[in-house]
């Protein structure tokens, strides 16, 4: 089947099966007479893995990893569930630094007015610790260009 094919029935975009294959995650197709890329059931069922891997949030790299997981017939059960388990890991690092973000935003914005005045606990945190001074506004287009 043709990329688009693959595309439809794998649910990976033309896209990134493109890109997939650029940074060498999974091998160029064979290609018909006149050029075009031609996916196998076989390759269209990898690049239904690798949609599934996206969705849980591995990396290109770890996708490389489960790949050569699932492809050595001898491996363990156990060195799967490591790799895996390392990934719940992270997850769950990244979950607490996002939350940590959310409380801290939610605790600037209740401290923001949110009115006319000028000043903002959110501007003003975000810029501590900085000694630039803000960006000046940018001209408009028709006064950048003398038009009035």
């Amino acid at each position: 089947m043709n990329i688009g094919q693959a595309a439809s029935a794998s649910g990976v975009s033309a896209k990134m099966i493109r890109y997939y294959e650029q940074v060498g995650l999974i091998a160029s197709p064979a290609r018909t007479e006149a050029g075009y890329r031609d996916y196998s059931p076989d390759e269209v069922h990898m690049l239904r893995f690798i949609r599934r891997a996206r969705d849980l949030g591995f990396s290109v790299e770890q996708m490389t990893n489960l790949l050569a997981l699932w492809s050595d017939r001898s491996r363990a059960s156990g060195d799967v569930k490591r790799f895996a388990m390392a990934h719940v890991v992270e997850l769950e690092r990244k979950m607490r630094e996002l939350h940590a973000m959310a409380e801290t935003l939610r605790h600037l914005a209740k401290t923001c007015h949110g009115d006319e005045r000028p000043n903002c606990p959110i501007i003003e945190e975000l810029s501590s610790g900085h000694e630039a001074a803000p960006p000046k506004p940018r001209r408009s287009a028709s006064r950048r260009y003398g038009a009035h």
